[in-house]
């Protein structure tokens, strides 16, 4: 049996995972206000606050730690193996929070879903790398992004219809559930690399691996890598560093919004569950458009014959443009739908860059070292975004929200000068003599 187009089925399943990631990880967000309620009665609005930025924060570090954790595992076991044991274990974690009934208990099965969620990153940039041309990449990591835009428009509006009719407790056993439904397409379907897979067509197997630029070509015709360094060597290219801080800059900002986004209707416009299902969701939809824009651009201006160096910094640097002055704006939004379409703005702008942030270990690297290097970049960023979160109750104390805002436009620039100054050139890097 031969699939046409595998490859394309591979992406679409990774960013299905990235889909029920998002629901898995919305679901507390969501259903905060209501879990705090009952579990929290004598406690006011910022105390609340505080307690849910701790669980976070514990979710972010396990997911910090998870990603440099997963990033070798991937290396280790492989793309497909590595998938299997990242959302199995992150189902069941999600599972487990119905017998959650203290913020020790949140916190404990919040580390186990960080640490194993954080797989699906690395795992998706490994396997982008694995199958698909260079010329493609951009493309393939901006629809597996659109995963996590999607999982965020579908899961707000549907954690909050799942509320009307089930407790909080049965909500977190039925997402938990759907993501050990996947494994059954995933484990049937992706058996091996492109270059073994039994179901890939001739023709597709030479175009991806012809099409990827960090390969050689031997006298018999196999491929060879042309560098593939050890840990310490990896991190003593400024590339690399480049890539770390560039990632560990732009990514708090995401996180800005996917934690608190829901406590900041509440707050801010007092909103209950049933009206942050109605606003909550917009931005999401920027956030998707945006991972589809990002993706086509960068292959159309490869495809017109851009090099890759000019495409990926001009995309990158189209998404900050985009950011900047939209993050300042949410100084003083309005109306609450004024604030969630600027916030669909800024989302927009932030899918445009990431995707072809996140193509950069690609694009350096080739063979193991790419799963490293995305795990290490991965955890930096989420090392920023915990920081983030533990400031925000602080910064936003009273609903005032600006100064999270205007640090997120600084994290903007601090990307945009880590790609320009520190990067360099984006091509293979070659191994020093």
């Amino acid at each position: 049996m031969k699939i046409k187009g595998l490859r394309w089925w591979v992406i679409a399943l990774i960013a299905l995972a990235t889909v029920i990631n998002y629901i898995d990880r919305q679901s507390i967000n969501v259903l905060w206000p209501e879990i705090s309620e009952q579990l929290y009665p004598d406690k006011s609005n910022d105390e609340r606050k505080e307690i849910y930025s701790w669980i976070s924060i514990i979710f972010v570090f396990s997911y910090a730690f998870g990603q440099a954790i997963f990033g070798r595992i991937f290396d280790w076991i492989g793309t497909r193996l590595g998938f299997a044991l990242s959302i199995g274990v992150w189902s069941i974690a999600t599972a487990l929070h119905a017998v959650a009934r203290s913020f020790l208990g949140f916190a404990i099965f919040r580390s186990i879903l960080g640490v194993a969620e954080a797989g699906n990153w690395p795992g998706a940039t490994k396997g982008n790398a694995e199958w698909f041309p260079t010329k493609e990449r951009a493309f393939a990591q901006g629809l597996f992004n659109s995963g996590a835009a999607i999982g965020g428009i579908i899961s707000i509006p549907l954690i909050g219809v799942l509320a009307i009719y089930f407790s909080w407790q049965l909500i977190f056993i039925l997402v938990g559930v759907t993501g050990l439904l996947w494994l059954l397409p995933w484990m049937y379907l992706v058996k091996s690399p492109p270059k073994s897979h039994p179901w890939i067509t001739e023709e597709e197997r030479t175009y991806i691996l012809k099409g990827q630029k960090n390969e050689e070509t031997n006298a018999d015709g196999s491929k060879v890598e042309v560098y593939n360094p050890n840990m310490s060597k990896l991190l003593s290219h400024r590339q690399s560093w480049g890539v770390i801080i560039a990632s560990a800059a732009i990514d708090p900002i995401w996180w800005l919004f996917v934690f608190w986004i829901p406590i900041y209707l509440f707050e801010v416009y007092g909103m209950d569950v049933k009206g942050i299902a109605i606003y909550g969701w917009v931005p999401y939809v920027g956030a998707m458009l945006g991972a589809w824009f990002g993706g086509l651009f960068a292959q159309n201006r490869i495809k017109a014959g851009w090099s890759v160096n000019k495409t990926r910094k001009a995309v990158i640097t189209l998404g900050g443009v985009i950011m900047l002055p939209a993050l300042l704006a949410m100084a003083n939004p309005g109306e609450p739908i004024t604030a969630v379409l600027i916030m669909a703005v800024i989302l927009f702008g932030f899918q445009t860059a990431i995707g072809n942030v996140q193509t950069l270990p690609s694009d350096y690297f080739s063979g193991k070292t790419v799963g490293t290097l995305a795990g290490f970049s991965g955890m930096g960023a989420k090392l920023t975004a915990a920081g983030l979160t533990y400031l925000i109750p602080w910064l936003t104390m009273g609903g005032n929200y600006t100064p999270a805002f205007v640090i997120g436009a600084a994290l903007a620039f601090i990307t945009l000068a880590s790609v320009w100054l520190i990067c360099g050139k984006i091509e293979p890097v070659k191994e020093r003599k």
